[in-house]
């Protein structure tokens, strides 16, 4: 299972899109409950309160997604435990392959 924090319901439908079992959650701060038996996380690093909860996911596979012109929240998010992170378009353009994978 996926467990995802993504708001945005454009971005949504493009995650939606792939076929895969995702959970979206509606706040950063369900997703470690959610995240319990999750393969992977998914979390758009551009809402507020995602940093923060990064460390609460440690051990699991998470997958951020941001601006590519936002360096210093991408270098965050490394920092606070994302076992991934991509730009926005990076992200979408290989979505399929990162939540089969």
């Amino acid at each position: 299972m996926i467990v995802a924090f993504v708001p945005d319901l454009m971005d949504r439908s493009k995650i939606t899109a792939t076929g895969a079992d995702v959970q979206f959650v509606s706040a950063p701060a369900a997703l470690e409950a959610a995240a319990a038996g999750a393969t992977l996380v998914v979390v758009d690093l551009s809402r507020p309160g995602v940093l923060d909860v990064l460390p609460a996911l440690a051990g699991r596979r998470v997958i951020g997604f941001g601006s590519h012109v936002d360096r210093d929240l991408l270098d965050r998010a490394r920092a606070a435990g994302c076992t991934e992170v991509l730009a926005r378009s990076a992200f979408f353009a290989r979505v399929g392959e990162l939540l089969t994978s």
